[in-house]
């Protein structure tokens, strides 16, 4: 019983602690309080997509940018990825993240391939090469943040349309 009370007392004594970390994370400091420090709301019936491969017609992935910070260039943003549809190898410069929000992202970097379900996240370092599939029967809706200015830089030299065809069914 003791034991059971003192491992209480030390859960409790980390949640104060990991809640203040989190409380600190989220205090304005007097450099943040320009014109990036106010908040926003958008809608997603009023966001604006682009055709990433425009040349793909109704098959190509959209991309809408939700904010870029002014100072560092970090960027939010949305790609929907159609199903069926394969992004060749490529590397970004900046660090990126993914969070799936609606499918399953398929992503294979070293090797290693691994199916993301919604709800999902993963992150890959900056300048590593990666690769993705979305299922035949299902688009993905991807929310990515990269921490500076986002740029695709693709392994193989520029794909030709067709290489973007063609998901994986795993």
């Amino acid at each position: 019983m003791k034991r059971l009370k003192a491992i209480s007392c030390m859960l409790a004594g980390l949640l104060c602690l990991a809640g203040g970390a989190i409380l600190a994370q989220t205090t304005v400091s007097a450099e943040q309080s320009g014109p990036a420090a106010h908040a926003m709301n958008l809608h997603f019936k009023d966001l604006k997509w682009e055709k990433l491969q425009p040349e793909l017609g109704k098959r190509s992935a959209e991309i809408t940018t939700l904010r870029v910070d002014p100072n560092t260039k970090a960027t939010h943003l949305m790609i929907r990825v159609p199903k069926d549809f394969h992004v060749p190898k490529h590397w970004h410069t900046a660090n990126e993240t993914h969070t799936v929000v609606k499918g399953t992202f398929i992503i294979e970097s070293q090797g290693k391939r691994e199916a993301l379900g919604q709800g999902s996240w993963n992150y890959v370092p900056s300048k590593m090469v990666h690769e993705a599939w979305t299922r035949p029967n299902e688009g993905v809706l991807l929310y990515i943040t990269v921490d500076s200015a986002w740029d695709i830089n693709w392994a193989g030299g520029p794909p030709k349309p067709s290489d973007f065809l063609g998901g994986r069914k795993n």
